[in-house]
């Protein structure tokens, strides 16, 4: 299998995350997205969307990095991070969808103006988007604050898909300027992610 990535994605570090705990062979390939290698035929071909990660298991192409997260897991025998129990599986499926459908958008706004917009000289963070990306992100890092309260691990009483899933979000929360200061429980269970070793050997 070949898993296409970039880097700075952290929809790539989730899967690349992902795949590296549940021990899938795999071979990692860096896109130049920079040279606009993900617009190319040849890539649009895998992912018609032009974005990063994508999977090939053997010309099965993948897309989302969510659902490519689920699939390894689906392929590794023995796994615990994608429990098989029903509502356990359930609960774990609820926060990969409230991280994709609510917390990375809410991310995203505020990583464009704050980080990605000064890095490539496409002048100043516009306040009203900033404005509203710091209310979606607070809102969102609030709900999980408070779920967390008392608790290691998102769902179960372990590390699952949901950990890696969220926790890549805030990979560059500092440089972004998440308005997450004041939420210890998030805090404290970013710490223990951090400490994970596909965490660290997926760190810049």
């Amino acid at each position: 299998m070949r898993l296409y990535i970039h880097p700075m994605s952290a929809n790539a570090r989730r899967a690349t995350m992902a795949a590296l705990q549940l021990g899938t062979p795999i071979e990692l390939v860096t896109v130049d997205l920079a040279k606009g290698a993900q617009r190319q035929p040849e890539f649009l071909k895998m992912n018609p969307s032009g974005k990063v990660p994508v999977l090939d298991d053997d010309g099965f192409y993948l897309t989302e990095s969510h659902a490519i997260m689920q699939y390894l897991a689906e392929k590794t025998p023995k796994q615990t991070v994608y429990p098989t129990e029903t509502r356990a599986r359930a609960d774990v499926n609820r926060w990969l969808f409230w991280n994709a459908h609510h917390f990375m958008p809410a991310v995203s706004i505020l990583n464009w103006e704050n980080l990605v917009k000064p890095f490539l000289g496409l002048g100043a963070a516009d306040p009203v988007e900033v404005k509203r990306g710091e209310k979606l992100v607070s809102d969102c890092a609030k709900v999980l604050d408070e779920h967390l309260a008392g608790k290691q691990w998102v769902s179960q009483d372990r590390l699952t898909l949901a950990d890696l899933a969220i926790s890549t979000d805030l990979m560059v929360a500092d440089q972004a300027k998440l308005p997450i200061a004041e939420y210890k429980n998030v805090h404290a269970w970013l710490g223990r992610v951090k400490e994970l070793d596909v965490w660290k050997r997926t760190s810049l």
